[in-house]
């Protein structure tokens, strides 16, 4: 990315172009009409050089020519150039008038013939100013995509390197648990399972449903180690585990009942999972109890709507998303086609 800032932009180039053209310009005429009416001369002749440039390649082509009205853009061309060769006869001489003439002299049709000849040969220019142009745009986006193509494997290398080390800690740690406390090490493995799920399969466009329902168990068991009483959790599966879905779509409802469904303080928290696969869809339902004194509204959670975002992206309509808060009793379900 440092190198593509060294490098002068379009834009840049383009002044770039046009200040040469000044110079160049300016040289030609120092000679003939000193420095300060050569650069005066120079200044105008390159300011209207660059709009019969621009008129074209910005305006006329890509408006009448790109869109097949040829005959149109043949006249307008016409008309566009004489306009032009006009109006730079017409500044020259009054700028020579006003600058530098001993006596004003009266404008002609010799100069304004001669001015739209000029501009005759700038506009047949333009094209190759405008190929160019399209070949310098290409090759700097060229340079942006490949550049950004190694940034991003430098960024993959990096996140797969640090996560490694972290997993690559965690066995350590769950081996050194493992012989003191059992059940904290197997903790620490549903953790490291989760983060690993994190890395390696949530950027995937699909998982396996199996892959799915073990990042469900390990995100439900450690969030229940949270909670001062046992929960009554029931997880019915009644799926083929080989089929596949996106990944991160069963988990907001999961996390839901966790974070506005359960009482820390109750003994009497239950929840209910069930994933079901009938005619070619899955479908997901959730049942948990509520908490007397309700923490926050479980419907309204940001995480439902990006969840109804993401399945309109992923099925358009084909898909069923409902909650329902019945009281003491609150109920989600989703239904989606098969992959």
């Amino acid at each position: 990315m440092l190198l593509l800032k060294s490098k002068p932009t379009i834009g840049q180039l383009q002044w770039m172009v046009w200040v040469f053209v000044f110079l160049v310009v300016t040289l030609s005429l120092v000679a003939m009409d000193g420095f300060l009416q050569g650069a005066v001369y120079a200044l105008l002749n390159t300011a209207f050089y660059a709009a019969i440039v621009y008129g074209n390649i910005l305006w006329l082509f890509p408006r009448l020519y790109l869109k097949g009205r040829i005959i149109w853009y043949v006249l307008a061309v016409i008309l566009f150039l004489l306009a032009i060769g006009a109006a730079r006869a017409f500044v020259t001489l009054y700028a020579y008038n006003l600058l530098f003439a001993k006596h004003p002299e009266p404008m002609s049709m010799k100069a304004i013939a001669s001015m739209v000849v000029g501009g005759i040969m700038i506009f047949l220019l333009s094209f190759i100013f405008r190929i160019a142009l399209a070949y310098f745009t290409l090759k700097q986006q060229s340079e942006e995509i490949i550049a950004q193509k190694t940034q991003a494997e430098l960024n993959l290398l990096k996140s797969q390197v640090q996560p490694h080390f972290l997993f690559n800690t965690l066995n350590n740690i769950y081996y050194e648990a493992y012989l003191e406390a059992p059940r904290t090490a197997s903790l620490i493995e549903r953790l490291s399972d989760i983060m690993r799920y994190f890395v390696d399969e949530s950027p995937k466009q699909e998982v396996s449903l199996a892959t799915e329902i073990q990042f469900l168990e390990n995100y439900i068991t450690l969030e229940n180690i949270r909670i001062r009483y046992d929960v009554d959790i029931t997880f019915n599966k009644n799926c083929d585990t080989t089929k596949s879905l996106p990944p991160m779509l069963l988990i907001t409802f999961v996390e839901n009942i966790f974070k506005h469904g359960i009482d820390k303080s109750s003994s009497d928290n239950k929840i209910e999972i069930e994933l079901v696969q009938q005619n070619r869809r899955f479908i997901f339902t959730t049942t948990n109890t509520t908490p007397d004194k309700p923490l926050n509204s479980q419907s309204t959670g940001f995480g439902i709507e990006n969840l109804r975002k993401r399945l309109v992206l992923l099925y358009g309509n084909d898909f069923e998303l409902q909650v329902q808060n019945k009281g003491d009793i609150y109920v989600a379900n989703l239904n989606i086609p098969l992959a």
